[in-house]
């Protein structure tokens, strides 16, 4: 049986303000209403195992709840302490599948249009894999991209191609040189090999990042459904990818191409590329009102946009950004993002609506020594046992039950009720309802950052922090 590795790490910024540090695009709602990274699983066929998830400490929970959502969630989390890049992810993964299983190796933020065709070609590439052939798919152009990284193939095999050599992303000129020749394919950063051989290679090639992976996954802990690795032994292993470590160097390795609707939503502009449009070539996304408009990408996760006379734009809305571009100079993003970065604003990291393992909050006000929190949690979830020494707050329920602690007490708000929180009072605050709670927080004090909070017990597995 073939277990999936997914690999969902990744931070990327690209598709800024929808994807941003602290939420990446791999766990955004983009092409349907699933996300990326439940559709990389459920695209797979039924044949195959549990996913083992490779995460980054940060996004445990998203992943997590994500999962849970899908039915895959069953202590297959694990978690990196720091990112190491995916040669040592997939390290990680091959150790914890044991001896000569087949992992295919799947990046989380990928879409693929023709499900059933690359799942044919998945068990077609099975026994170059059990013949111990490390197995890359690599993507049949369809234009001279510089984006991306390239595959040269060699001489043909009964099936796939020996691969020739592995090539950085190209200039313009090489791009069209790559693409002419039919010879080249995208590199899709999928991989399908016998665990025992991939760790077998890697300890040939690098056998720092081996002996680290090993060294690391020998201490690893089940802590809340996650699998966490010896964050000291991993610290100690190299950063470096898949491709670099193993697959330029080894002998074995194969591709075979694939043409199945493959994109890396890379780009506001090949999002656009891969979603249905109105007549007028209209990517339209939420509450959006448009007239006399062409070829554009209109998204609004919170209040209307109406868009009138405006052709190859990429309007994207979110409850705190409006981001508005040309299409064609989207992926000049970055910039703006890397401009809120060095002005130390919060936006390019985290949205207005933050998620955690006890469910979300939404941060509607703030001003001079107040902010104002939708809070919502849900069903059977807590926050932490926690005080806070700068702030205190003010709880009114707005739906559901509350269990509130406040002290040495124990209360039960229902809706339309409330409580104060003085400063250095302990507290916690549960749902003990079997729908979601939601309440109002208003928060007041000379410090209201989220690190003034001194967490005493959590049921989570975050870290207790006492200053008593």
């Amino acid at each position: 049986m073939i277990t999936p590795v997914i690999l969902c790490g990744g931070s990327g910024t690209r598709l800024w303000p929808l994807s941003r540090k602290l939420y990446p695009k791999q766990f955004i709602s983009l092409v349907n209403d699933n996300t990326l990274f439940q559709n990389t699983i459920l695209r797979l066929s039924k044949e195959v195992a549990n996913p083992i998830v490779v995460c980054n400490e940060e996004y445990r929970f998203l992943a997590a709840e994500q999962l849970r959502l899908i039915n895959k969630h069953s202590k297959n989390i694990i978690l990196e302490p720091i990112s190491k890049n995916t040669a040592p992810a997939i390290a990680l993964a091959a150790l914890s599948a044991g001896n000569d299983t087949l992992l295919l190796v799947l990046p989380a933020d990928h879409v693929i249009e023709d499900e059933e065709y690359f799942n044919k070609l998945v068990l077609e590439a099975v026994p170059l894999a059990e013949s111990g052939k490390l197995v890359t798919f690599g993507i049949v152009p369809t234009k001279a991209h510089t984006g991306y990284g390239y595959i040269k193939s060699g001489r043909k095999l009964d099936i796939g191609l020996v691969v020739d050599q592995f090539m950085e992303k190209p200039s313009t000129q090489n791009a069209k040189k790559y693409f002419e020749s039919g010879e080249y394919y995208w590199n899709s950063g999928i991989f399908l090999f016998n665990s025992s051989r991939y760790l077998e290679e890697l300890n040939k090639f690098r056998p720092n990042i081996y002996q680290a992976c090993k060294n690391s996954i020998q201490g690893i802990k089940s802590d809340f459904n996650f699998l966490r690795v010896d964050k000291a032994r991993f610290e100690e292993c190299p950063r470096e990818s898949v491709d670099f470590a193993v697959m330029e160097n080894t002998e074995d390795a194969v591709v075979i191409a694939m043409d199945a609707g493959w994109s890396d939503v890379g780009s506001w502009s090949s999002l656009w590329d891969i979603t249905n449009k109105d007549k007028n070539g209209n990517v339209i996304h939420g509450d959006v009102i448009i007239h006399n408009s062409n070829n554009s990408f209109i998204r609004s996760d919170d209040k209307m946009v109406a868009a009138i006379g405006v052709d190859n734009l990429v309007i994207a809305a979110t409850k705190d950004v409006v981001m508005i571009a040309n299409k064609d100079n989207a992926q000049d993003v970055n910039i703006i993002v890397k401009e809120l970065q060095d002005s130390k604003r919060n936006e390019w990291e985290t949205h207005r609506e933050v998620y955690r393992p006890w469910g979300k909050y939404d941060l509607i006000d703030y001003g001079n020594r107040y902010q104002v929190k939708k809070i919502t949690v849900k069903p059977g979830a807590a926050l932490s046992l926690q005080k806070h020494q700068h702030r205190a707050e003010h709880w009114i329920v707005v739906i559901g039950t509350a269990k509130v602690t406040k002290g040495e007490k124990t209360l039960l708000l229902a809706e339309n009720e409330s409580v104060y929180i003085p400063i250095g009072v302990v507290h916690a605050l549960e749902n003990p309802g079997e729908s979601d709670l939601e309440l109002i927080e208003i928060q007041s004090g000379a410090y209201l950052g989220e690190d003034d909070i001194i967490r005493l017990q959590d049921r989570y597995g975050r870290e207790i922090i006492n200053k008593n």
